[in-house]
């Protein structure tokens, strides 16, 4: 019998402070309408000064936790994906192991940029099917705010904070359905965050904040997104039709839209949570799906296409019967 891996619970937490384009445009040239047509993104949370990526992944898989009706002792593997770590190590992963209280299980970090919970839901996909693993949190949180150089256009309107979460459980159901994760490093120069201590070492004055060149980044993004529809279609020998829901990494309403459209999908079937929340990088996929599932858009028995672009560049999906 095919053993499948079933999300049998969600959460998600956002800071409290709301950072907005007009609180924005008083320190930049831009402005709330500038914002709102290029990127879709109107605010974004913004974590506390003692807020962290673990504690902030606490807040989110305690609530996966609890809806799912689970021991924290069953979990077998804690998987983590962020970029802004609370420490180089121990990993976040292993932090958020301490928060919980939980002994006996694993827990590592996965850095894949905005695909990271993409990349991570396909890790402990291959180790519930396995048998490896019954029970599987998996976590996106990110403190993007402090990677952001507040007086650089182009990138401070872009990313807010937060953290979302999925607990995965062996099934003899359908679950998910296929995963699908690709890399290609020779994009480095148009989207990426120095490490500002190496920077120092190499006598570079380089601080480390996010660089990226959208333009070249929002065109690699729209034509890699919809050669990966096409991919997680035919692995699963479905239409277009056949899926139920979009849940996109929130980067953009023109790149979300465009995979909308590869889709023949109307974006009222499509979980949109940029608008209030902007970029939260690995964090904004599992952040749009718990949304959609605590609102009851999203039901039971659905097919849910998740799917996330990053540095790296990284890029990656997977299909769900929910």
């Amino acid at each position: 019998m095919t053993r499948y891996s079933r999300v049998i619970g969600t959460g998600g937490y956002l800071p409290e402070e709301v950072r907005t384009n007009e609180q924005i445009s008083q320190t930049v040239d831009t402005s709330d309408s500038w914002i709102i047509e290029r990127t879709g993104i109107k605010s974004r949370r913004i974590a506390g000064a003692d807020e962290t990526a673990s504690s902030m992944a606490e807040i989110a898989a305690r609530q996966a936790i609890a809806a799912a009706n689970c021991d924290p002792e069953e979990i077998d593997l804690i998987i983590v994906a962020t970029g802004t770590p609370d420490r180089v190590y121990p990993s976040t992963g292993c932090l958020l192991q301490r928060r919980l209280g939980i002994k006996n299980c694993v827990a590592f970090d996965v850095q894949a940029a905005c695909s990271g919970s993409i990349f991570a839901l396909s890790i402990a996909d291959q180790y519930i099917k396995s048998g490896a693993a019954k029970k599987v949190l998996v976590v996106g949180s990110e403190i993007c705010s402090r990677l952001v150089d507040w007086t650089d256009r182009g990138t401070c309107i872009l990313f807010g904070d937060g953290a979302g979460a999925v607990l995965l459980g062996a099934s003899d159901d359908a679950g998910i359905l296929s995963t699908h994760i690709h890399s290609d490093g020779e994009y480095e120069e148009l989207l990426y965050c120095p490490n500002p201590q190496v920077a120092i070492e190499a006598n570079k004055d380089e601080a480390g904040y996010i660089k990226m060149r959208g333009n070249e980044v929002f065109k690699v993004a729209v034509n890699t997104l919809g050669r990966i529809v096409d991919e997680t279609l035919a692995a699963n020998n479905m239409q277009q039709s056949d899926v139920d829901w979009l849940v996109p990494h929130q980067a953009n309403t023109r790149i979300i839209a465009a995979t909308a459209k590869k889709l023949k999908m109307s974006m009222n079937n499509v979980i949109l949570t940029l608008e209030n929340q902007g970029n939260t990088s690995s964090a904004s996929v599992l952040l749009a799906l718990n949304e959609g599932i605590r609102d009851g858009r999203i039901q039971r028995g659905q097919v849910v296409l998740l799917e996330a672009f990053g540095a790296g560049f990284t890029w990656g999906s997977a299909l769900i019967k929910y």
